[in-house]
Parts: C-alpha cells; sequence; structure tokens
C-alpha cells in the first residue's frame, strides 16, 4: 500500500506529507492509532523503591529493591539517624520492618517521626515467601533482601503507628493479661499440692490480686484521663455485653476498630473465615491468623451476648434453627458483635434499643 496521499485525485504517485507520521496499518510495528501506554516507560511505578529492614538487637540490616543496594547501621542513636537520612532522599514507598519482639519499636519510631511510609511485617508471612521463593539460606543480610521482596511483592499498605500514650495503655491492658494468667496457674497449681505448699500459692494469688487491683487503677486512670478514649469506651460499652475490660482491651489492641469495612476488620482480628475449595472438592471454611487478645476478648463478651443481647441471641437462633453447629454459630455471633462495635464507633452513635 501506498504511503502518503495524491496531490490530487487523478495523481498516480502519492506525495510524501511534510511532518506527516509514516504508518502502514499492515505493519504491526505501526505506532499511529494506538493508545500511549498506561505506565511511563523509565518512570513512574516502574521507580517504586521498596526498602526491607531486619532488626536485631544492635544491628539493622537494610536491603532496597529493585536497586540491589544493601547497606547495615547500628540500632543506636547514630544508626537510626543515618538510616534516616539515607532513606529519605530514595522517596521509598514502602519501609518494611520484620516484628522482632520489641526490638522493632525503636526503629519504627524514629522512621514513622521521619514521615516514612511504615509498614511492620507479620515474621511467618515473610518465612513462609523465604520457602516460596527456595530461600533456605537465613542469614541478617538474606532475611532484608527477602523482607524488601516481600514488600514489593505483597505492598501492604502503610499504617500510621500508634502514639505513645495508646502504647502504653496497650502496655498496661497487656500487664493485666499476664497476671491473670500468672494467677489462674497458680490457682491451678494449688489443686494438686499438699496443704502446706497450697497456703503459698495463695500467698502469690493474693499478691497478684493486690498487683491486678492497682492496674485496674492505672488502667482506668489512662482511659477516662482522655476524651477521645472516653468517648469511645462509653460507645462500646453501651452495647449489652460489653464491658469496661472487653472495651478497653479494644481501644488498646484494636485502634482499627470503626475505620475499616466489617470484612476487613473481621479479617484484622481473625474471624473471617476462609473459603477451601479445589476443582470439585469443596471443604470447610477455617477462620485463622488475626489477633488471638482481640479475639479472646471477644469471645468472652459472645458468651454473655448469646444470652443477654437480645440482637445477637435472635441471630444465634436463627443460624441454630437451620442445623448450624455450634461453634460456627458461636464464630457467627463474635462476627456479627464485632461488626455492629464497628459500626458504633464508626458513627459516633451509641447502641440503640430495639
Amino acid at each position: 500500500m501506498a504511503k502518503g496521499r495524491p496531490a490530487h485525485p487523478r495523481a498516480r504517485k502519492p506525495v510524501a506529507q511534510l511532518g506527516a507520521p509514516i504508518a502502514d496499518p499492515s505493519n504491526p510495528d505501526s505506532r499511529v492509532g494506538r493508545n500511549a501506554s498506561p505506565v511511563e516507560q523509565g518512570r513512574g511505578t516502574m521507580d517504586a523503591q521498596y526498602v526491607g529492614i531486619d532488626v536485631s538487637k544492635d544491628r539493622l540490616d537494610v536491603h532496597v529493591r529493585p536497586s540491589g543496594e544493601a547497606f547495615a547501621v547500628a540500632r543506636d542513636g547514630e544508626g537510626l539517624s543515618a538510616l534516616v537520612t539515607r532513606l529519605q532522599p530514595l522517596s521509598p514507598h514502602v519501609v518494611a520492618v520484620e516484628a522482632t519482639g520489641g526490638f522493632e519499636m525503636t526503629v519504627a519510631a524514629a522512621l514513622g517521626a521521619a514521615a516514612l511510609p511504615l509498614v511492620v511485617v507479620n515474621p511467618a508471612q515473610v518465612r513462609h515467601y523465604a520457602q516460596a521463593l527456595g530461600r533456605r539460606a537465613k542469614t541478617d543480610r538474606i532475611d532484608a533482601e527477602v523482607i524488601a521482596r516481600f514488600a514489593e511483592a505483597a505492598r501492604p499498605e502503610p499504617r500510621p503507628l500508634p502514639d505513645e500514650v495508646t502504647r502504653t495503655l496497650a502496655d498496661l491492658v497487656t500487664r493485666r493479661r499476664q497476671i491473670i494468667t500468672m494467677m489462674v496457674a497458680e490457682r491451678q497449681r494449688a489443686t494438686r499440692l499438699p496443704k502446706r505448699l497450697k497456703r503459698s500459692c495463695e500467698r502469690v494469688v493474693r499478691v497478684l490480686e493486690a498487683e491486678l487491683s492497682a492496674l485496674d487503677q492505672d488502667i482506668d486512670t489512662t482511659v477516662r484521663g482522655s476524651p477521645a478514649w472516653r468517648a469511645k469506651e462509653d460507645l462500646l460499652a453501651s452495647v449489652p455485653s460489653v464491658g469496661d475490660i472487653t472495651a478497653r482491651t479494644l481501644i488498646a489492641d484494636l485502634p482499627e476498630l470503626g475505620t475499616l469495612d466489617r470484612r476487613k476488620i473481621a479479617a484484622l482480628v481473625g474471624v473471617a473465615p476462609f473459603t477451601r475449595q479445589s476443582g470439585r472438592w469443596q471443604g470447610k471454611s477455617f477462620i485463622g491468623g488475626g489477633r488471638p487478645n482481640v479475639r479472646a476478648a471477644l469471645f468472652v463478651a459472645t458468651m454473655s451476648a448469646v444470652r443477654h443481647n437480645p440482637t445477637i441471641r435472635a441471630f444465634r437462633q436463627r443460624l441454630l434453627a437451620k442445623g448450624k453447629p455450634k461453634m460456627v454459630v458461636m464464630v457467627a455471633c463474635m462476627r456479627k458483635l464485632l461488626t455492629i462495635l464497628n459500626a458504633i464507633l464508626r458513627d459516633q452513635k451509641p447502641w440503640q434499643h430495639a
């Protein structure tokens, strides 16, 4: 096919047009008529930087994707300052830090203060990802690279860090839980010990009860001293079967309550059922993951709700009438109660009695 166009209707040869793009529709390499690529070549999302940080007691190993840059700094004031100085010019899309039993909090605080997009990732998920890649070796340097690759592949959403007061409340609630665990253990030991040693267990329990009372007072002062937390607690406690302990556990350990939709908040707590299906095989759905401390507090509240909350009680009876197993019904009631609490904080409206 001739290129260009004729100068007049009777012309036999086409005349090329100055400045006109030459294109042949039969040529697959022709660019005329094609839409521009949605991703600019060499720019846009292709330049997104993902940083993985492996945290140990004395050192931070850092890996940057996709450039492959790797370095290490000390886990002290000077090292954190140097880390922030090196990361800020990169403008990373995500800085992923693996949770390591509390060592990551100092790093997270420094990165959060520098307004870097931080996410604390689950170590189990990162390890499973490494196994999927066939990376059996495990060193700090390799771990940092795997964390960066995980962040690049999964692209977790950065979340704001809790402030110091919120962390303090979370620590108080955690300590209260630990003391209750110790009290239960001592009481169990007392049932199997002779009378003389049983008195020892009783003395320990009395000391723990006094400590528990003091912690409850500290938690009450912390929550009631904050207008925002006091309003949250009052909203949550307006729901029948939700007491002060459940409300404060949710405030401390589930700050996302009221900001996510019902599906995301259920998955975050670990009460969302996940389907298991392959071909013609249809397995049972199971819950998993999530935050066990929140789930435990929610379970206790639900045990009361199925008796004293009219909405949850009617919901449970409908599911039982359909032949659902009792444990499946209990998890569904937990999810229902969580959805109600999420909506109450989202709408800032207390429980409305029917």
